[in-house]
């Protein structure tokens, strides 16, 4: 794949997009001209048409950007356009090259303690980062998940890069599986967390827990005044495991979920609304509880991170070894969801809008649940529709 370099132009662009306050989790851009795709700009090629998504989208690999990560968890894009990755089991982050698939080790995030589902889970690149070059973790310790912000000065040897981290929500419950981990900056430039009940179905429904929640809070960490509860950063509960948020065109928020031995979810999230946890798995039909737009027996997804492109949200599957197409109208479902890539890259860990048509793709073979591959783990560039 050839690529034009334009770095430059790129960084003046995101800087103006950053301002905005618009999430790379968002609408997903359009590319620049170049094949390396743009995260800086945007347009109609990503939003869905009135009345709604394509019934049927395909799928292209394009490339194969880099190999050999090991336990990949968290994907982020820098203004640049160059990507962040996370190893859950080595508690680093690593920065990609999208012009040359170089890696540079950042450092280790000092903390961090792996284990089953816990480790360095998701990384978000702020709106700010032009300006403070701060990248936000979600990890694992000894006694809770949390996030942390991390100054990247890459002026500094590799390896090194990484300053010290500055905890800005702490307490989350760890377990040895429903950590949740990931995190996103909405359009709104507020931080969203996705939480697991770590095994304890219970706490998905105390408000005071932050366990299987999604979480709303700014940049420091703190509540948000709109927030559903008075000085909580609980944002929506009900959950078992979330992992993936996205927003789409109309900056609606939506969401993956484990579920247990039937369905997992794809919902669509409304401030302060209860999703069923444990009392229903999938679509109830309770009116206390939200039901999910979209659900899939678990042998067929396991789902975790999720990306808005061209439409449709995009979902990656884990135990399902595929990736979910499913075409949105409005806040519904404009055609049934489709799979492709079905058991051709084995685990699929995270998925992120890479500008107009294309989408990056991480593997997750190396988390020991996978069967690895030579050159597993790895990224792939997509051009969807």
């Amino acid at each position: 794949m050839q690529h034009q370099p334009v770095k430059a132009l790129l960084a003046a662009a995101a800087a103006l997009l950053l301002l905005a306050g618009c999430s790379g989790e968002s609408k997903g851009p359009q590319g620049s001209g170049s094949s390396r795709p743009n995260p800086a700009a945007s347009g109609p090629a990503s939003t869905a048409s009135p009345s709604g998504a394509p019934a049927k989208g395909s799928v292209k690999v394009l490339s194969t950007l880099t190999k050999d990560l090991a336990s990949p968890w968290g994907l982020a894009a820098l203004p640049d356009g160059d990507l962040l990755v996370s190893s859950r089991d080595q508690g680093t982050i690593t920065r990609i090259d999208t012009e040359t698939g170089r890696k540079t080790l950042l450092g280790s995030v000092p903390g961090v303690a792996p284990g089953g589902e816990g480790g360095l889970l998701g990384l978000a690149v702020p709106p700010t980062y032009a300006s403070d070059h701060l990248v936000y973790a979600y990890f694992t310790t000894e006694s809770d998940n949390r996030i942390a912000r991390v100054l990247y000065d890459e002026r500094k040897p590799a390896g090194q890069q990484l300053g010290a981290p500055d905890t800005i929500l702490r307490g989350i419950p760890k377990g040895v599986i429903h950590n949740g981990g990931r995190i996103a900056f909405g359009p709104d430039g507020m931080l969203y967390a996705g939480t697991g009940e770590t095994g304890n179905p219970g706490l998905a429904q105390d408000k005071k827990s932050l366990g299987g929640k999604i979480l709303r809070m700014t940049p420091d960490g703190r509540p948000l005044h709109g927030n559903p509860y008075p000085d909580s950063v609980v944002y929506s509960y009900g959950h078992r495991n979330v992992q993936g948020l996205s927003w789409d065109a109309d900056k609606r928020l939506w969401a993956s979920e484990f579920g247990q031995h039937e369905w997992d979810e794809l919902n669509l999230i409304q401030p302060g609304k209860n999703y069923g946890w444990p009392e229903v798995e999938g679509k109830g039909g309770r009116p206390e509880y939200v039901d999910p737009v979209a659900v899939w027996p678990v042998a067929e997804a396991s789902p975790s991170g999720i990306a808005y492109v061209r439409g449709s949200i995009w979902m990656a599957g884990l135990r399902g070894e595929r990736l979910w197409r499913i075409p949105l109208r409005g806040a519904g479902l404009a055609a049934e969801p489709q799979a492709f890539l079905k058991g051709e890259y084995g685990r699929l860990r995270t998925v992120l809008a890479a500008g107009g048509d294309r989408m990056w793709l991480m593997t997750s073979n190396t988390d020991t649940r996978g069967t690895p591959k030579p050159g597993d783990d790895r990224i792939l560039l997509l051009q969807v529709k």
